[in-house]
């Protein structure tokens, strides 16, 4: 490939001269020196942007890279933004254990406190629920969490929210990617560490926030007693993260047992015991699991470095030899079933409740909360848009109706609107105490989850993606999805005749906001929904399967052979 020399050079030279950080500096010197062209070209043949809530990208020089430079330019984009639609401007910050989030998160700090923007740094990690639930609590025009969630270790991110304690939506979130887009080097302002703290712009986080969401988190609990000194072990691992203090604190605080995979028990941005730091991941809840057996727990619990993610093993007999690891839809159905019922039995509400998936979370969520008098809302992908619902209640609305409950299947749980994103660490609390509730009755939670399918039909949901990265990897993207827009009904996929297809960005389409989304309807009743991923470099692929009563075990047979028929033909 033939690369423009002199605008590579010229790129790298601008950046390496506004750049702070001397091994990011490092990386575009010897690559200079070394006139690996290759190499300059991939970082900076483009500029990570801003998109519909922050930013994700590698680690390391080139603007095309997340690196402190890339966060001081995105900051100020947003520092202008607050200072041109709000008086007196206000933003708490959290970061995770990820490589350069404490940098980054005092970076964006101090380009804030330039913009005369006042800031809450937390001294200390927090998971993304609590910088969520601070927003609220402490009243700033907006938020901002360093993390890149459940990404391998070179990744790190920006994500921002707004007043309401949610990820940012239009018309903010353009407005924040034009103005952080269109940012120079020479026109971000920034203060030093002392002044910022000398003027009275950047100040800790108050340790009353912390305890405000740990007491939020246990009034949410709807049978207190029933958890308080109850005798279970929990067996937990944070995978490295942020969920180790608050989960286990929380548990201690309703006297439950509560032990912890060593190896993965301090913060550590190489997650060196993982692949891929996401509990949705098997091979990260193996340790967790392993314990489990060792211990007897009664139930196992995993979360993400950012703690927004949770995931869930159970023991599929009495005697706690086997563990299943649960996935995320079936996570949500026995939340939802749990929580909803729960509801009728205590009768603690008189307004109807209301649940919120993601068009790609089992269906099964919504024919819960339908037969049981609840309301079931679908939104795009995004816990942004669960949080505009809990919003929605705030006006009219919510004289009809509460929220009881928000889900994506990617393990992503809410249970208390005081939190607008998902919540790794409260949904944990329900979860055990959801066992308690039918341990106490002789159940288990696999007994449950088979009583659920009898009810309302097997499921089955199967989640597999591509990666795409690079400037071919884009283009490889966009080639598959316009592909995929040009199949109509009677068409042949998979070996399975096409019934009919949404395409969520047709102008013709009203079902959803406009987005980039093609689900296709099959005529056995299958379903497949396609959509790239909003901050990685992937094309994600939902397969919904069903089964009659009693052909469940036919079609996890089947189902390899079904998946592996669906790689091939995508």
């Amino acid at each position: 490939m033939a690369y423009n020399e002199k605008e590579l050079r010229n790129k790298a030279e601008a950046y390496r001269k506004a750049e702070n950080d001397p091994l990011f500096k490092k990386e575009i010197e010897d690559a200079l020196s070394e006139k690996n062209w290759e190499n300059l070209f991939d970082r900076f043949y483009t500029t990570l942007a801003f998109g519909t809530a922050g930013m994700r990208g590698v680690l390391g020089g080139g603007t095309n890279r997340i690196n402190n430079l890339i966060v001081r330019k995105v900051t100020q984009g947003l520092s202008e933004y607050l200072n041109e639609t709000s008086t007196n401007p206000s933003v708490v910050i959290a970061y995770d254990s990820r490589h350069y989030s404490k940098e980054f998160a005092m970076e964006a700090s101090l380009v804030l406190a330039g913009n005369g923007v006042s800031v809450y740094l937390y001294d200390t990690l927090h998971p993304v629920p609590m910088l969520s639930f601070a927003v609220r609590y402490l009243k700033t025009t907006a938020g901002i969490v360093i993390t890149a969630s459940h990404n391998p270790a070179k990744y790190n991110g920006y994500k921002v929210y707004w007043s309401d304690g949610g990820q940012v939506t239009p018309p903010h979130d353009f407005n924040i990617a034009g103005k952080a887009n269109a940012v120079k080097y020479e026109d971000i302002h920034c203060l030093t560490e002392k002044q910022a703290r000398d003027k009275g712009l950047l100040v800790p986080v108050p340790e009353s926030v912390d305890e405000a969401y740990y007491h939020m988190v246990l009034a949410s609990l709807r049978r207190p007693a029933l958890v308080q000194n109850s005798p279970i072990t929990v067996a937990y691992t944070p995978l490295h993260g942020t969920g180790n203090v608050p989960l286990r604190h929380l548990l201690e605080r309703v006297g439950i047992r509560c032990v912890v995979v060593k190896e993965q028990e301090q913060p550590d941005g190489s997650f060196p015991t993982v692949t891929l730091p996401n509990p949705e991941n098997p091979q990260a809840m193996e340790r967790v699991i392993e314990l489990a057996k060792k211990v007897k727990a009664d139930i196992v619990l995993g979360t993400d470095p950012d703690a927004d993610r949770l995931g869930i093993a159970i023991p599929v007999s009495a005697d706690k030899k086997e563990y299943k690891l649960l996935t995320g839809n079936q996570i949500a159905a026995l939340l939802c079933d749990y929580l909803i019922r729960s509801n009728e039995e205590l009768q603690t509400e008189k307004r109807t409740p209301l649940c919120v998936k993601s068009l790609v979370t089992t269906d099964l969520v919504k024919d819960i909360t339908l037969k049981h008098g609840g309301k079931c809302k679908e939104v795009l992908t995004g816990f942004k848009y669960i949080a505009e619902q809990i919003a929605a209640l705030e006006g009219p609305r919510g004289e009809d109706e509460y929220f009881l409950f928000g889900c994506e299947e990617s393990y992503g749980y809410l249970t208390v609107p005081s939190v607008r994103d998902k919540d790794a660490v409260s949904s944990a609390l329900v979860a055990v105490e959801m066992m308690c509730y039918y341990a106490k009755q002789g159940i288990l939670l696999q007994q449950r989850l088979e009583a659920i399918y009898d009810e309302y039909g097997y499921r089955s949901e199967v989640v597999f993606s591509r990666d795409y990265e690079g400037s071919a990897g884009k283009e490889r993207m966009v080639s598959i999805m316009t592909s995929l827009r040009s199949l109509k009904e009677g068409d042949v996929l998979a070996g399975r005749t096409i019934d009919s297809i949404e395409d969520l960005l047709s102008k013709t389409y009203t079902g959803f906001p406009p987005s980039d989304v093609v689900i296709i309807h099959f005529v056995g009743g299958e379903k497949l929904v396609v959509r790239p991923s909003g901050t990685e470099p992937k094309i994600k692929y939902y397969l919904f399967l069903t089964a009659p009563k009693g052909k469940a075990d036919l079609l996890q047979q089947q189902l390899p052979s079904i998946v592996e028929t669906f790689k091939a033909a995508l």
